[in-house]
C-alpha cells in the first residue's frame, strides 16, 4: 500500500452488519480507487484497523481475495479502540494497514479434504479461507466445518450458513447447552468433534477459536490421529506495529505479525510458545 508501513491508508466505511451483541462486521473501500483495484492479499492475513484519535488494532481480512467489492472486518467489542469501531456507520472514514502476516497455505491444500473447527468469533479467519474454498470448490475434498458458540445469539455469519452448504460444506453447528427453538446440535466443539470423528486421511484441520476450545481439540485432533504438520491454528498475540519492529508479539523466536499468524502445530511446538 504506502512506502511508509506506518501510515494507514484511508477506508471508508460502506456496510456495518450486527453479528451478536458484542460483535460488529465492517465492509469497507480503500479510498485510493487505484490502491482497491491493486489491493491483494491471502487467507488469513490481517490488517491494522484504526480509529482517528483513538488507536489501533489487528483484525482478520475475513472477506476472500476472490470477492473484491470489499474488504471484511469483524470485530468484538473488548476495550477502548474496539469500543470506538462499534460507534462506526456506514460513511465513516477509518485508516488501514495492511496486509499484514503470512495466511494460510491454501495452494498445499489442494486436493486434500479440509476440516474447520472454529467457536465464536474464531470463525473469522476461518470464514476466509472458507469462502475461497467454495470459489474454488474444484480444487479441494470433502470440507466439512464444526462451528460452536455458548448459545445461537453468539453465533456469527448466520446469514450464510445456507449459501455454505449450497457450496457443498457439510456444516455441523452446535452451541454449549440447550436453546429454545435450537434444532442442531448441543455440546461443547471438542466433544461433537469426537463424535463426528472425522478421519485424518488426507485431511488437513484449521482450528480457531477461544484458546481454552483449542486446547482441547488440538488434543481430540491428536487423538483422532491427526499428525502435527497436518493442524492448522492462529496464534493472537496482541501486535502493536505489525511489521516485526516492536517486538510485542513474538513467539519464541518468531513474531507473530510476519511468521504468523498462522501455524501449523508442528512450528508452534517447535517455538516452545502458548497458544
Amino acid at each position: 500500500m504506502n512506502n511508509n508501513p506506518y501510515l494507514p491508508e484511508l477506508a471508508t466505511v460502506q456496510e456495518v452488519i450486527t453479528e451478536t451483541g458484542n460483535i460488529r462486521t465492517l465492509r469497507l473501500t480503500l479510498d485510493n480507487k487505484e490502491s482497491m483495484e491493486k489491493f491483494t492479499f491471502r487467507p488469513g492475513q490481517v490488517g491494522q484497523l484504526s480509529v482517528f484519535g483513538t488507536g489501533e488494532s489487528t483484525f482478520v481480512i475475513n472477506s476472500p481475495p476472490t470477492r473484491r467489492d470489499y474488504l471484511q472486518f469483524s470485530v468484538m467489542k473488548a476495550g477502548e479502540v474496539t469500543s470506538r469501531i462499534h460507534q462506526l456507520n456506514a460513511g465513516d472514514q477509518v485508516g488501514l494497514r495492511a496486509p499484514l502476516g503470512n495466511g494460510f497455505g491454501f495452494e498445499e491444500m489442494k486436493g486434500h479434504d479440509i476440516l474447520f473447527v472454529g467457536g465464536g468469533i474464531g470463525m473469522a479467519p476461518l470464514r476466509t479461507l472458507l469462502l475461497y474454498m467454495i470459489d474454488n470448490r474444484a480444487d479441494y475434498g470433502d470440507i466439512t466445518v464444526i462451528y460452536g458458540a455458548r448459545s445461537p445469539k453468539d453465533m456469527c455469519y448466520t446469514y450464510e450458513f445456507e449459501e455454505w452448504r449450497a457450496g457443498g460444506v457439510n456444516l455441523v453447528l452446535t452451541v454449549d447447552a440447550e436453546f429454545p427453538g435450537w434444532k442442531e446440535r448441543v455440546g461443547f466443539v471438542p466433544t461433537v468433534l469426537n463424535e463426528e470423528a472425522p478421519s485424518p486421511n488426507n485431511r488437513i484441520a484449521v482450528v480457531c477459536g477461544p484458546p481454552i476450545m483449542i486446547k482441547f481439540v488440538l488434543f481430540n485432533l491428536k487423538e483422532l490421529g491427526y499428525e502435527d504438520p497436518q493442524i492448522i491454528t492462529t496464534l493472537e498475540k496482541r501486535m502493536k506495529c505489525g511489521i516485526g519492529i516492536c517486538g510485542r508479539c513474538n513467539a519464541g523466536s518468531k513474531y507473530v505479525c510476519l511468521d504468523g499468524p498462522v501455524f501449523s502445530y508442528d512450528q508452534i511446538r517447535a517455538m516452545g510458545g502458548e497458544l
